[in-house]
């Protein structure tokens, strides 16, 4: 199945990740970062976007981006593509830069904003790459403290949360830091729900799948398994074991296929629950699906086990 599209509404905060392609470094000396810095202020003022918070690290950046009208796939665009040309002409080379897609997560920024901040500049010491926060000259950390100016850098809407009066802001914004450099790695802010897409309380991200027409389906993998062993009259014990025989791989096929249309679960999960490598059952849910386009027996399993989990749904 296609990859959803990014939830994008004006006003929409995101964290956004962009990784060295194969790991390997983004940033070869000062010159490229102040060159992303360019691109980062061209994006600022030609989309309408803000940034509330930014780390530059060797081989990955950190952004907390607020979108305006135009969304956040064609602004990353224009910066990973200027930034991939730069370094590829100063490095006399041709190729990625970039490993794949960026990746963005939808944050609720009442609940998370702050943190996501916090988390994002304190990154350099949390992965040992500095012994302060204040030492690390790559994030949008000492602006905060009006220790440098970056233009493009918005810092009023977090120091606001503090305090109106901007020194003692800055001051509740260090203290605050301080609190949080003994915090370790927090997957949430990496992998979010809904297939990573958003992070957020229910209410938050049934109003943010609602502004794009998505329904959320509060099901389980464990639901799927069910509705599909009704659909096929077998037992989940049948499709865990092992070999390839009918009907069980093509129950696993059409699992796969339902798993990979439901936002909050994932192939993981799916492969966990039925001892299988998700990349072939990756590949075999998404032939399911296009064969049920021409297969009209294929798609009345599809539309059946579908209304199992509705039903249940209600129930």
């Amino acid at each position: 199945m296609a990859r959803k599209p990014r939830i994008h509404y004006p006003g929409a905060v995101y964290h956004v990740m962009l990784r060295g392609n194969a790991g390997d470094p983004i940033f070869f000396d000062d010159r490229d970062r102040f060159r992303l810095y360019l691109f980062l202020q061209y994006a600022v003022e030609k989309f309408g976007c803000r940034i509330h918070g930014y780390c530059l690290m060797c081989n990955h950046i950190h952004l907390v981006l607020q979108v305006g009208e135009i969304p956040l796939s064609r602004i990353m665009q224009n910066i990973s593509l200027r930034f991939t040309k730069w370094i590829n002409y100063t490095q006399g080379r041709t190729g990625h830069v970039f490993q794949g897609r960026y990746k963005a997560i939808l944050i609720d920024a009442d609940a998370y904003l702050l943190e996501l901040v916090r988390y994002v500049h304190l990154n350099p010491v949390r992965a040992g790459a500095s012994t302060t926060v204040g030492s690390w000259p790559w994030s949008g950390h000492r602006a905060y403290l009006g220790l440098e100016t970056v233009p493009w850098l918005t810092t009023a809407w977090v120091l606001r949360m503090f305090s109106l009066e901007v020194a003692q802001a800055r001051k509740a914004y260090q203290s605050f830091l301080n609190d949080g450099v003994s915090e370790g790695r927090r997957g949430e802010f990496h992998s979010g729900c809904c297939n990573g897409r958003l992070l957020g309380d229910d209410r938050f991200v049934e109003a943010a799948l609602g502004k794009v027409g998505e329904e959320r389906f509060r099901t389980t993998v464990a639901d799927v398994l069910n509705a599909v062993c009704r659909s096929y009259g077998c037992s989940v014990e049948e499709l865990r074991a092992p070999g390839k025989s009918r009907p069980f791989t093509e129950a696993r096929a059409v699992a796969s296929a339902i798993v990979q249309g439901l936002p909050d679960l994932s192939l993981t999960e799916l492969g966990k629950a039925l001892n299988r490598d998700i990349a072939p059952l990756g590949r075999v849910g998404r032939r399911i699906e296009n064969n049920a386009a021409e297969d009209e027996r294929l798609r009345g399993m599809l539309q059946t086990v579908k209304k199992y989990l509705k039903e249940w749904q209600k129930g």
